[in-house]
Order: C-alpha cells, then sequence, then structure tokens
C-alpha cells in the first residue's frame, strides 16, 4: 500500500517533530546539491530549526558572495524604483516653485496695470509698463474694430437677404394670381408663316404693310392676325 496523504498541521508530539525535521532537512539539503549539480545552478539554502540552529547549504564558494547577489537582484530594483520616484518628486515640486514664481509676478505686473504697487518702479520701468499699456491697448482697439468691422457686414447681408427673400415672394404670389401670364409664353405659331426679317406680309384690304415680326404684339393679337390671313388666303381678291 502506498502512503497516504499526510495533513500539513504542527505535529505536536515533541519526538516525532524532531524526527521529521531532521528526515526533511536532509532531504531538502539533498534536493538542493542534486539541482546544483544537475543543472549547474547556484543555490543557496538556509534553515533554522525552532531552536535556533542553522543548516545552511551552498553550491558557490561563498555563502556571503551569493546573498550579496541575491541584494543586489531583490533590492537594486527596488531602490532604483525609489530613486526614480524621489528624482521625479523633486523634479515636480521644482516645476511647482516655477509655475508658482510665475503665477506670483503675473499678479505683481495685473496690480501694476491696475495703478496698484507703483511706488518702487523707477522711471525706466515705468516708461515699459507705459509701453505696454499702450500696445495692449492698440490689440484691444484693433480687435474691436475688427469685430464692429464683422457686424455691419453681417447686417449687410441680413438686408441683402431680406431684400431678396421679398422679392422671391412677390415673384411667387405674382405666379399664383396670374397663372395664365405663364402659359402665354408656351405659346407655339405653329399656324403663322416664317418670314426673314425685312420681308413683306400680306397686303390687306386696309393697305396696311407688315414688316417682320412685331414683339409690342401680344400673343392674342397674333393668333388672331394669323387666323385673319388664313381666312383672307382662301377668298380671291375681287371679294375683298
Amino acid at each position: 500500500m502506498g502512503r497516504g496523504k499526510v495533513e500539513l498541521k504542527r505535529i505536536e508530539n515533541k519526538i516525532n517533530r524532531q524526527v521529521t525535521f531532521a528526515k526533511r532537512r536532509n532531504g531538502l539539503l539533498k534536493k538542493a546539491y542534486e539541482l546544483s549539480v544537475l543543472c549547474d545552478a547556484e543555490v543557496a539554502l538556509i534553515i533554522f530549526s525552532s531552536r535556533g540552529k542553522l543548516y545552511e547549504f551552498c553550491s558557490s564558494p561563498s555563502m556571503h558572495k551569493t546573498l550579496e547577489k541575491y541584494e543586489r537582484c531583490s533590492y537594486g530594483t527596488l531602490q532604483a524604483n525609489h530613486q526614480s520616484a524621489k528624482e521625479t518628486q523633486q523634479a515636480s515640486y521644482e516645476e511647482y516653485i516655477k509655475l508658482k514664481e510665475k503665477h506670483e509676478a503675473l499678479q505683481h505686473l495685473q496690480r501694476q496695470f491696475f495703478g496698484e504697487d507703483l511706488g518702487r518702479l523707477g522711471l525706466e520701468e515705468l516708461e515699459q509698463l507705459e509701453t505696454q499699456l499702450g500696445s495692449s491697448l492698440g490689440q484691444t482697439r484693433n480687435q474691436l474694430d475688427k469685430l464692429s468691422e464683422l457686424q455691419r457686414k453681417e447686417e449687410m447681408l441680413l438686408e441683402a437677404n431680406n431684400i431678396l427673400s421679398m422679392k422671391l415672394e412677390e415673384i411667387n404670389a405674382a405666379r399664383r394670381s396670374h397663372p395664365w401670364a405663364a402659359e402665354e409664353q408656351n405659346i407655339t405659331y405653329s399656324n403663322q408663316p416664317a418670314h426673314s426679317e425685312g420681308s413683306f406680309g400680306h397686303l390687306h384690304s386696309n393697305g396696311t404693310l407688315h414688316f417682320g415680326h412685331n414683339p409690342g404684339v401680344t400673343a392674342h393679337e397674333r393668333t388672331v392676325a394669323t387666323s385673319e390671313q388664313d381666312v383672307h388666303s382662301l377668298i380671291p381678291g375681287w371679294m375683298l
């Protein structure tokens, strides 16, 4: 039969606990040695008994050198991270100091613009302040002029838009009230004979001679005149 599963808890019997410690300690030391030999690994093992007795194994010649290597690998990264965080904090603090000084300088300059804290300024500093105020005032006036010009153009465009809208409404209203005016423009003159410019028209009994096309005659009058010409062409001359 195989060994049963060992429950992992403190062995209450002192003798059994000491025997188990000795067996497992020797087995652990043996495994550490085999690992170092088989895998060419640097192994260091430290064991303290319940009485404080030290048992150790190190594959390298010096346990101290192995521990130093362990400290460099384990705590070197933490120290580097701590140093980096400290440097970042210092840089942030320096940046904060610079921004604070700049803010205070701007506040002081703003008070001077409003005529405060001028007693300690010399003549040259007052002249510089006057120049800065003049430049700022000129820029402000230019911006106001540009704004006024844009407002004027906006008013002109709105007025032109309103005029065009009114004209469009008038055209639409005229088309709705006189729909026949648009239809007259589409009348075709299929019954009217073609005449070249300067040619003579039909000579009526009243002796009137028509030349070409008269743009002053309406579509209705042209239709009536065409009908009369067709009738006259069918009636002999002596009956007219």
